[in-house]
C-alpha cells in the first residue's frame, strides 16, 4: 500500500470513529461532555461498561447512595439500564423494552407509588365494589374466576361470565342444550370452571360443556359421563379438562386440528373428592385427585400412580403448584398426633414436610398463589395459619373466624380468608392485625385477588330458595348468593371514571363508592 492509500485508510477510520463516538453520546446524553471514559473507581480507572456490570448487582437504595458519592458515580447510578433491570427484576412492565422509555428511574418510581396507593387502598377499604347480577328463580352453585373474569353457575342450569376489568356486568349467559327442554326441568350446575381462553361447567345429570370465550356463546364440546361429576378442574393456561366421576377420572383436550379428545382415562378405588391439574407440564398433562385415603399421581402418558395412602387418614384439602402438591390430612383421633398438611415433590413422588399439628380439620390450602417457600392454609377449628416451607414450622396463626375458614389466600403482605358464617376479613399478617371484614348471609367459597381487585363469592349451602318473591332483590341476596367485585385503584378518581357508582336497576347491579372505617384505624397510612 502506497503513501496515498495509508492517507485515505486513516481519514476513513478517522471518520467512522468519530460516527461511533458520536452515536455513543446520543445514547448515553445524559454523560457530561467533558466525561471520560475511564471510571475512577476507588484508586484504579475501570472502563465505564465494566462499572455497570458492578453497579448491576445494587438495589434501588444501594444506587440511591452511589448516586450522592460523585458526578461520575451519579451518571453510572442513574444509567438506563441499571433502572430497566430493576424494573424487570421486581415484574414491573414485563413485555416492556428498554427502548420503549426514555427514562426508567422515573417509570421506576411511578410504579412505585400506584403500588403505594394501591397498598393504602386495600388498608382503608378505598374504592368501588359491585354485586354483580344474579339469576332470578336460581340459586347460586359456584363461582369461579381467572384474572378478572368471573363464571357462575345455578340451580337453573343458566352458566353468566363477568369481565370485571371492563366493568361491564351485564353478563352473558352461555347457551346449553338444556335450554331445550321445559323451564324448570334443567339440571343445576355442579362446577364451573374458567381460564383465559375456555369456560366448562359441569351438571347434575353427568353432562359436560366446553365454551371458547372467542367463539361464542355455545359450547365448542359437549361431553357425557355416565355418573354425577364429583370433581372438576382446568388449566389455568392450557386447554386440558379433567373431570372425576363414579370410580374414573378423563383428561380432555383439543389435538392438533382442534377436535377434542381424551387425553387419558384412569381408574381409581374409591370416589373423587379432590381434582387439581398441575400447571406448566406442557404436552403431557398431569393432575393430582384424592378419593378418601388415597392420594393419586396421575400423567397422561402413565398409569395411575399412588403418591399417599394410609388408612383411615383421609384427605381434606387439596392444591398443587408446578412441583409441588399440598394437601390436608386427618388424623384418627385424639389419641394419634394432630392433623396435618403434607407436602409432598411431584418430581421425587415422597413426603418433603409435615406441617401444623391441629385439632381441627385442615378445610382449604393455597401453595400455588403463595409467596415462595410460603403457604397459607384455613381450619375446621376457625384459624388460618401460614406455613414456612423451610422451617417446617407456623409462621403465623391468626384467629379469623366464627366458624370454619372455607377459602384462604395470601401474598406478599396481606390474607383474604372466608368463613363459613359468611365473613371475609382482610388481614396484614405482618403485623397480625386485621384490616377490615365483610358479612354476608351464606358461606364464603371463591376467593381471588390481585394487586388492585378483589372477587368474592358466598354460595349457599341450601340450594332451594325461601320465599315468595323470588325476583326481589332482598330474597336474592338473603337466599340466592352473592358474588361481589371490589376495584381499589380508583381512589378519588371514582367519581370520574367510569365505573358504575350510580345503577337505577337494582335486579342487575348494585355498586356505590366504597370508603368505610377499617377494622383496626390506620390513620397514618
Amino acid at each position: 500500500m502506497d503513501d496515498h492509500g495509508l492517507d485515505e485508510f486513516r481519514r476513513r477510520w478517522q471518520e467512522e470513529l468519530a460516527q461511533a463516538q458520536a452515536l455513543r453520546k446520543r445514547r448515553r446524553p445524559r454523560r457530561p461532555e467533558d466525561e471520560m471514559d475511564d471510571v475512577p473507581f476507588f484508586d484504579i480507572q475501570l472502563p465505564y461498561e465494566l462499572a455497570i456490570n458492578i453497579f448491576q448487582y445494587l438495589d434501588r437504595r444501594d444506587l440511591g447512595r452511589c448516586a450522592q458519592v460523585s458526578k461520575t458515580w451519579k451518571v453510572i447510578a442513574e444509567d438506563e439500564v441499571l433502572w430497566y433491570r430493576l424494573c424487570q427484576q421486581d415484574g414491573r412492565l414485563p413485555e416492556s423494552s428498554i427502548s420503549d422509555y426514555s427514562c426508567w428511574k422515573r417509570v421506576f418510581r411511578e410504579c412505585r407509588a400506584k403500588e403505594h396507593m394501591l397498598r393504602t387502598n386495600w388498608k382503608n377499604r378505598k374504592g368501588a365494589v359491585s354485586e354483580l347480577e344474579h339469576v332470578a328463580d336460581a340459586v347460586l352453585c359456584d363461582v369461579h374466576s381467572h384474572d378478572g373474569v368471573v363464571i357462575a353457575g345455578y340451580t337453573s342450569g343458566d352458566v353468566r361470565v363477568w369481565d370485571t376489568r371492563t366493568w361491564d356486568y351485564m353478563a352473558p349467559s352461555l347457551a346449553s342444550e338444556h335450554e331445550e327442554d321445559e323451564p324448570g326441568t334443567q339440571p343445576y350446575v355442579s362446577f364451573v370452571r374458567i381460564n383465559s381462553s375456555l369456560a366448562v361447567a359441569a351438571y347434575e345429570d353427568g353432562f359436560l360443556n366446553v365454551w371458547g370465550l372467542k367463539t361464542g356463546k355455545h359450547p365448542v364440546r359437549r361431553f357425557g359421563h355416565g355418573a354425577r361429576i364429583q370433581a372438576l378442574t382446568l388449566g389455568r393456561e392450557d386447554a386440558t379438562v379433567a373431570a372425576a366421576s363414579a370410580f374414573s377420572v378423563v383428561m380432555l383436550r383439543p389435538d392438533e386440528e382442534g377436535c377434542w379428545q381424551a387425553a387419558a382415562e384412569f381408574e381409581v378405588q374409591k370416589l373423587v373428592d379432590y381434582l387439581e391439574l398441575v400447571p406448566d407440564t406442557e404436552r403431557h398433562p398431569v393432575a393430582v385427585a384424592t378419593a378418601g385415603d388415597l392420594v393419586y399421581l396421575l400423567k397422561a402418558d402413565a398409569s395411575a400412580r399412588t403418591l399417599h395412602c394410609v388408612y383411615g387418614q383421609p384427605a381434606t384439602c387439596l392444591d398443587v403448584s408446578a412441583t409441588q402438591a399440598a394437601f390436608g390430612v386427618k388424623s384418627l383421633g385424639w389419641v394419634h398426633e394432630g392433623n396435618k398438611i403434607l407436602v409432598y415433590s411431584l418430581d421425587a413422588e415422597r413426603c418433603l414436610s409435615k406441617l401444623g399439628n391441629a385439632l381441627g380439620d385442615f378445610t382449604c390450602v393455597n401453595l400455588r398463589d403463595s409467596p415462595p417457600n410460603l403457604m397459607v392454609s384455613g381450619n375446621r377449628d376457625r384459624r388460618v395459619r401460614i406455613h414456612d416451607l423451610r422451617t417446617h414450622q407456623v409462621a403465623a396463626s391468626l384467629s379469623a373466624h366464627q366458624l370454619g375458614v372455607s377459602a384462604v389466600q395470601m401474598d406478599d403482605w396481606k390474607i383474604v380468608s372466608g368463613g363459613e358464617e359468611g365473613l371475609v376479613s382482610v388481614w396484614d399478617y405482618r403485623m397480625s392485625q386485621k384490616l377490615w371484614e365483610v358479612h354476608s348471609r351464606h358461606p364464603v367459597r371463591h376467593i381471588a385477588f390481585d394487586s388492585h381487585s378483589l372477587i368474592t363469592a358466598n354460595v349457599p349451602s341450601e340450594r332451594v330458595v325461601r320465599g315468595a318473591d323470588l325476583d326481589n332483590f332482598t330474597t336474592h341476596r338473603r337466599h340466592q348468593g352473592l358474588v361481589q367485585a371490589y376495584e381499589f385503584s380508583v381512589d378519588q378518581l371514582a367519581l370520574r371514571s367510569t365505573l358504575p357508582l350510580c345503577r337505577p336497576s337494582c335486579d342487575t347491579t348494585e355498586s356505590h363508592g366504597c370508603d368505610h372505617v377499617p377494622a383496626f384505624p390506620w390513620g397514618g397510612v
